[in-house]
């Protein structure tokens, strides 16, 4: 039987081997948006033992269409606090760590990615996509990253690939580009999905603009809050049912990961 009984029904169907090593695994979920909140909560109802989550943002009204954590009761919180805080609700036993902190060159020394035993890479912005690709490839340690989860709507389309094998999606697109640029002939896998709908609606209020939705934020420890969607050119649309399932695929990979390093692993 599983040590945790949250987890008998998981077991039931993966053996206590892959529980047991899931338990025992250190996941990092970079970028905590409409992916990688739904990969998160995924992850610790499947018993992984330890979770990082990391995002320097906060709640903002337009996110409560597809972010977990979101909700119009606190809008301005710091997303990694918000998410922790329900994720330690559904297994209290699972190491929650929220870093409020953005990932980019400048700040990624102070992640010890070589620590981790699986990194998700649910990050937008693509300089610093790329940077944590290179450098969680560089340490060693299993990396699943997602790409572009809007202008989307059909949930049949959801595939997984290595990144060389991605088709029809504008960002994956780019980071191949960058990543041959940089010299990385590894692999990887990803979540991706060729669909790309134009947008067919337009809103008076630009985010990124004095008429922005996004509350103004502060960090307590009185650094720099960045504001994502001023750097953007294009906001595009997004949709739940299609970023939760990124994510759920995402934490799937984990799951199924842990499965094949036992020896309950099925046969075909």
């Amino acid at each position: 039987m599983a040590g945790n009984p949250i987890f008998q029904r998981l077991e039931l169907l993966t053996g206590p081997a892959a529980v047991a090593i899931l338990q025992r695994s250190r996941v990092a979920v970079f970028g905590l948006g409409g992916v990688g909140s739904w990969a998160a909560e995924a992850l610790v109802r499947s018993g992984v033992g330890a979770v990082t989550l990391v995002d320097n943002d906060v709640v903002c009204i337009t996110n409560v269409n597809r972010q977990l954590q979101a909700t119009t009761r606190n809008v301005g919180e710091p997303k990694a606090a918000a998410l922790a805080a329900r994720l330690a609700d559904l297994n209290p036993r699972c190491a929650l760590t929220p870093v409020q902190k953005v990932y980019e060159p400048a700040t990624a020394d102070g992640f010890d990615l070589g620590s981790y035993d699986y990194v998700l890479d649910c990050i937008d912005s693509i300089a610093n996509k790329v940077d944590l690709i290179l450098r969680t490839r560089a340490a060693g340690t299993t990396l699943f990253a997602s790409m572009g989860a809007a202008s989307k709507l059909d949930p049949t389309r959801i595939r997984v690939a290595s990144i060389w094998e991605t088709q029809g999606c504008p960002l994956a697109r780019i980071v191949r580009r960058k990543l041959r640029e940089a010299g990385f002939d590894g692999d990887f896998q990803t979540v991706f999905s060729p669909e790309v709908l134009p947008p067919v609606a337009t809103t008076s209020v630009a985010c990124g603009t004095h008429k922005c939705f996004c509350p103004d934020f502060t960090p307590a420890d009185g650094g720099e809050h960045k504001d994502w969607c001023a750097t953007k050119k294009i906001i595009n649309g997004s949709a739940v049912h299609i970023t939760a399932t990124f994510g759920m695929f995402l934490a799937g990979l984990v799951v199924q990961d842990a499965l094949a390093r036992t020896d309950d692993f099925p046969v075909a």
